[in-house]
């Protein structure tokens, strides 16, 4: 055997190490927009703009999902985080809920 695989062959197996790693666990709440015979696309658009800081097109294309599928996950977060912005589209007349 050459000198590099005996050095190979000899060495010692690594030791294994535990390593905490940090999970980013996923928001565990959903702000839900519900279908109504009350409230304009453009009134549900500019809402979801002003109180859930979507872009136009986000807010367009949720609006749209909110019409043909009857509700719609506007926003995902914690809790404490979506409570303030459900109250705010209760507020407009816009019926959500925290899921």
């Amino acid at each position: 055997m050459d000198s590099l695989m005996q050095k190979f062959y000899s060495a010692k197996p690594l030791e294994e190490e535990d390593v905490a790693v940090a999970v980013e666990e996923a928001p565990s709440h959903h702000l839900v927009v519900f279908n109504d015979d009350v409230n304009t696309f453009d009134f549900v658009i500019e809402s979801l703009m002003k109180v859930c800081r979507h872009d136009r097109q986000q807010a367009e294309q949720c609006s749209i999902i909110i019409h043909y599928k009857g509700k719609c996950s506007v926003k995902e977060g914690e809790f404490d985080e979506l409570r303030p912005m459900c109250e705010a589209l209760l507020d407009r007349g816009i019926s959500a809920t925290i899921d």
